[in-house]
């Protein structure tokens, strides 16, 4: 880890469906493709925080990130660019939501990460996160 990156290990999940319709509106997508240079594929990947890595996630939190700014009616968010499991381009999105959980990653990539890295829920990820 170096001071422009921290990393951050988790076990994939399951979610709602939520993060797939965010990703899918046209206002974001648009911002992703601006300001992270991908369309994400339609859906996030859940992660879980291991433990021990709680307390790193508190930097994302008072980090700047790059902002998702919202159209009314929505939340504002932050993105940091990231690499999954040392071989997928991807970010870390994290909504500006009360009551988000802490312990919870949601991560977006031009594909689809389950299916690319051959993942199910329980699999334990690394991300390195980037600090730009």
């Amino acid at each position: 880890m170096t001071k422009n990156q921290i990393i951050l290990e988790g076990k994939v999940f399951s979610g709602k469906g939520k993060g797939s319709s965010f990703v899918s509106i046209p206002w974001a997508t648009d911002q992703f493709v601006e300001k992270l240079g991908f369309k994400p594929y339609p859906g996030t990947l859940n992660i879980r925080l291991l433990p021990e890595h709680r307390a790193v996630r508190k930097i994302l939190d008072n980090h700047h990130g790059i902002e998702i700014v919202p159209r009314e009616g929505f939340y504002p968010g932050k993105c940091f660019k990231a690499l999954v499991a040392d071989r997928v381009e991807g970010a870390i999105v994290i909504p500006q939501v009360p009551f988000y959980p802490e312990d919870t990653l949601e991560i977006i990539a031009p594909v689809n990460l389950r299916k690319t890295l051959g993942l199910k829920d329980d699999d334990e990820i690394g991300i390195t996160v980037l600090l730009e």
